[in-house]
């Protein structure tokens, strides 16, 4: 699985991962609807957490074109590899203050790597020039998990960084406001998780499908970058 482009392999659409993913069935019907990845969460204390055992069930029925990424924060290499075996994971996504060492390890262990920066919090997306990761996803830091939590941002504030690195945008968004976030950032890539949940960890089948929808009808700004 192709993740992040540090060759910027251009790409004919916007990409869509559907995150937080706790059951087959939600996984499923979001590879039948169309998103290009789905993401697990390995934090514990997220309300979407998955133990290793859920998400091999998970990833063992996805067809091979659906990327596979686990979610990590602060974790060890030791960790995030044992995950990746066990669940095959198509990509590690870190979510924390993990240092850019971190991600050199797990890229020269063959794991491809999608590291978050914020724009208002740390690590910030003026560091990305110190990590060595094929790919980032660019959030507003709000809550008190790591991420988002749902709430929209001005999604316009990573509209350079995009056109500079391999962008995934997240962070509030939902069926409504995708296309605005598109329009504003012009990412390769858009992640969503409680925007199309009926509730925290189980998706709405509806949203997902409005969701997907109202990416692909976005007009591309720019030729994208392949992420997964």
């Amino acid at each position: 699985m192709y993740i992040g482009g540090q060759n910027h392999i251009e790409h004919d659409r916007i990409q869509v991962k559907i995150c937080g993913i706790t059951a087959v069935e939600d996984a499923l019907a979001c590879a039948a609807m169309g998103a290009d990845a789905i993401g697990l969460v390995f934090f514990p204390k997220s309300p979407r957490y998955v133990t290793l055992d859920q998400a091999a069930r998970i990833t063992s029925v996805l067809p091979p074109r659906v990327a596979k990424v686990g979610v990590f924060v602060n974790e060890s290499v030791e960790a995030i590899m044992a995950a990746a075996s066990a669940c095959s994971l198509s990509a590690a996504q870190l979510h924390g203050q993990e240092p850019p060492e971190l991600v050199d390890q797990l890229v020269s262990h063959g794991i491809d790597v999608i590291k978050c920066l914020y724009v208002n919090g740390s690590p910030e997306i003026e560091m990305a020039g110190q990590y060595n990761a094929p790919a980032f996803l660019v959030e507003c830091f709000a809550g008190k998990l790591p991420g988002g939590n749902a709430m929209a941002w001005n999604w316009s504030a990573a509209m350079e960084f995009a056109k500079n690195h391999p962008t995934v945008i997240a962070g509030g968004l939902n069926p409504e406001n995708v296309a605005d976030a598109i329009h504003a950032a012009a990412p390769d890539a858009v992640d969503v998780s409680s925007g199309v949940e009926a509730f925290a960890g189980r998706k709405d089948r509806n949203k997902v499908r409005d969701f997907i929808n109202a990416v692909r009808l976005c007009a591309m700004e720019k030729p994208t970058r392949r992420i997964f």
